[in-house]
């Protein structure tokens, strides 16, 4: 049995199908090579010094429902469910709040950076810089400076009420 068990560790995930395939008489729905080498290692010490005693099994039979049981999980994870009523369900993107560090909607920031005049434009939903829509003051630090900041600071906008507040 060791010796049986010692070959397992040398087997490519192929021969490990195989071998599953022989012990279970079915495929294994799994590529992991460390599960496959755990239950075929298993099936064969089970088989060699016997399995659970019918106590354990019939009790194991009662805790889990092979129906409910999910081997892999379902290609559509983020998927529509079925099961939630439409008219319950957001239809558009519900707008965020704005930051209050941040000024009204249609302002512009404007800071000089190495000779350069960085001008921002405020939107609803992010930041215009050079024609392009950016969701964040920092993507914008970044694509001016070739380094990460944080876009408040780079902007020189006070502080969260919080931070004051730490600072005191």
């Amino acid at each position: 049995m060791q010796r049986e068990i010692d070959e397992l560790s040398r087997m490519t995930v192929g021969l490990l199908h195989k071998k599953y395939l022989e012990l279970f008489g079915e495929e294994s729905r799994s590529g992991n090579k460390q599960f496959l080498f755990r239950r075929i290692a298993w099936r064969i010490q089970a088989l060699a010094e016997g399995g659970l005693s019918e106590r354990a099994h019939r009790r194991a039979l009662e805790i889990a429902n092979d129906a409910d049981l999910r081997i892999r999980a379902p290609r559509t994870r983020f998927g529509q469910d079925p099961t939630l009523d439409p008219k319950l369900s957001v239809r558009r993107k519900v707008a965020a709040e704005l930051d209050p560090r941040l000024p009204p909607v249609g302002s512009c920031l404007e800071r000089e950076y190495k000779g350069r005049r960085v001008i921002v434009h405020i939107l609803v939903d992010g930041f215009e810089f050079n024609g392009q829509k950016y969701r964040s003051l920092s993507a914008i630090a970044l694509e001016v400076t070739g380094t990460k900041w944080n876009g408040f600071l780079f902007f020189n906008l006070p502080p969260t009420p919080e931070a004051s507040d730490v600072k005191k």
